[in-house]
């Protein structure tokens, strides 16, 4: 495990890298420069000029991040590089490596299915089925929407795709011309069953495609890591990087922190041996996931390194997938090997649990972890590894009877406080009220919260009811959910302003308020939200704030004396 303490605005420079003098991946003669951020145009110009070096922008987000590429002869790079790391306007200096999508998405086979039940993914739907959260695919693209010669999937033609970027050729164009990215996309959110294809394990998430890699299958250090900072800022709740490269680079090490300090969780594809360790799976931070075969063994080319957290199936299983020549073409199914599509199982399996409002990546991770099944057997010593195997079924089980439970708990809890305090002032004749419970069911654990225990939250409907109401706005976004606009004590306070004269409208409005205690009072006990330290003892502060204020508020729609 390599769960990394998250601090807001932490600095790279606090996270040691391994020192790399040269990889195989290595682009001969290709630097890139990242500069101080605080150097203006004119800055950048005089230092190109002082150098004797062509400045090239990496991408369209060079304004913003200062990093920039320069071409010199292969034999002077070291060179350059340490001249370069001397100089105070340098921030970080280094060889750009190609990054390549891990599997082969070459061979059409028919007939196979994923069996979703070794990952668990049948009884995690009856919980959560990634509503809300959009998950950036960074790969060769997406086959979201038809543009000729390119043409939509059918498996992805109801699945909800925003719109992404090319990094490669900086365009909105993100389809895809070599099939790896829609095929990965498809694993975590197709939401069509032909019958000879399975349900993404996600299949209402949303999808941002990020075009970092070519149709060759790959891209450089620099458009992955400049296609991280895109789907950060895009609002990505979880980013999938089905692709590794052996240079642990900076900057793409940069990119994750940054993204990481958006609140996103990114998993990344461990396809490595014990020579080496693949790029970004390597992280501290990443979700390291890994693949094994259809008897729970870890595959031949799976890494077992102490970087890796998971593993998953790499099981001979079809997704539609595309090439970009023609129709037929793009509608051909295919198998990816490979831990590409273990990756993209374990964002699938990160969206459920964002859906239900485990929206903190270390809490992510963690239930992640806890949850698996017992360690993957370990084909080449022939004993169990250190590494867990994917059940996301018993991740969101849970994360949603943990939620449950405590809500409950606490709406019984703070009932109990509000009328033994009105009791003694002997303001209250009708403690049981229907409209009481009902409004402190429905906004603290949910009116049906036992619903997935009989029918599953696939279900629009369903899926409502069985959310507590503060957790309606996750069915908009995650990013909309962690300001909380509906667990706030403003809720009840504004409709005791309109309401408290009326008698009979008092006891649902107590319930409101006690509703809403308990779901704020469950965060920091549940660590629901925020990572780092004081943005926790802040929010612990806020939320206790507000539950008081909600109790108060409680005492008075019950205290019958109360007549203003």
């Amino acid at each position: 495990m390599h769960l990394a303490v998250l601090t807001t605005g932490v600095q790279a420079n606090a996270h040691a890298l391994p020192d790399q003098a040269v990889t195989p991946h290595d682009i001969p003669g290709a630097i890139a420069i990242d500069l101080v951020d605080d150097l203006s145009q004119r800055d950048i110009e005089v230092f190109g000029t002082e150098m004797g070096l062509v400045l090239h922008a990496s991408s369209v987000l060079t304004a913003r991040t200062r990093i920039h590429t320069v071409e010199v002869s292969p034999e002077q790079v070291d060179a350059w590089l340490r001249k370069l790391r001397d100089d105070r306007r340098v921030q970080h200096v280094e060889p750009i490596a190609k990054v390549f999508a891990l599997g082969d998405s070459g061979e059409v086979v028919s007939g196979l299915s994923l069996p979703m039940d070794r990952v668990g993914a049948r009884r995690a739907w009856r919980y959560s089925t990634g509503r809300g959260v959009t998950v950036a695919v960074i790969d060769t693209g997406v086959d979201c929407e038809s543009r000729s010669p390119f043409s939509t999937c059918v498996d992805l033609s109801h699945t909800a795709c925003r719109t992404g970027f090319n990094v490669v050729d900086s365009t909105p164009n993100t389809l895809d011309d070599n099939g790896h990215g829609t095929y990965v996309a498809a694993t975590i959110a197709q939401s069509t069953n032909q019958g000879w294809s399975a349900f993404g394990m996600a299949f209402h998430a949303r999808l941002l495609p990020v075009k970092a890699l070519n149709s060759r299958g790959w891209g450089t250090t620099l458009t992955v890591a400049d296609g991280i900072r895109y789907a950060a800022d895009a609002g990505a709740d979880v980013i999938n990087l089905s692709l590794g490269g052996q240079r642990a680079s900076r900057i793409m090490f940069d990119s994750i922190e940054y993204a990481r300090s958006k609140r996103a969780t990114v998993v990344a594809a461990a396809n490595d041996n014990d020579e080496f360790i693949m790029y970004p799976a390597g992280f501290d931070g990443v979700v390291a996931v890994t693949a094994t075969d259809n008897i729970d063994k870890l595959a031949e080319f799976s890494s077992r390194g102490g970087h890796v957290d998971l593993a998953a199936p790499d099981m001979p299983h079809t997704h539609q997938t595309a090439c970009g020549n023609t129709d037929e073409c793009c509608q051909r199914v295919a198998r990816v090997s490979g831990s590409s599509v273990a990756a993209a199982q374990v964002s699938a399996a990160a969206a459920l649990l964002m859906s239900v409002g485990v929206i903190d990546p270390l809490h992510v991770h963690a239930l992640l972890l806890s949850s698996a099944r017992p360690q993957a057997m370990d084909s080449d010593k022939g004993q169990p590894s250190a590494i867990g195997i994917l059940d996301a079924g018993q991740a969101v089980h849970t994360a949603v009877s943990t939620q449950v439970v405590a809500r409950f708990l606490l709406v019984f809890l703070f009932t109990a406080v509000v009328l033994l305090c009105v009791h003694r002032k002997g303001g209250l004749r009708h403690p049981w009220r229907a409209g009481y419970w009902f409004a402190a069911l429905a906004f603290g654990p949910g009116l049906f919260a036992a619903a997935p225990w009989v029918t599953s939250r696939a279900y629009l409907l369903v899926d409502l009811l069985a959310r507590p109401i503060p957790e309606w706005d996750l069915l908009i976004g995650v990013s909309v959910h962690r300001w909380l606009p509906l667990a706030h004590c403003v809720v009840p306070f504004s409709l005791s302003a309109g309401a408290f004269r009326f008698r009979r409208a008092r006891p649902y409005i107590a319930g409101v308020a006690i509703g809403i205690a308990s779901y704020l009072a469950s965060i920091p006990l549940l660590e629901l939200t925020a990572s780092d330290l004081r943005a926790r003892a802040m929010q612990t502060a806020w939320a206790l704030l507000n539950v008081m204020g909600c109790v108060w508020l409680a005492f008075l729609q019950l205290d019958e004396r109360e007549t203003v």
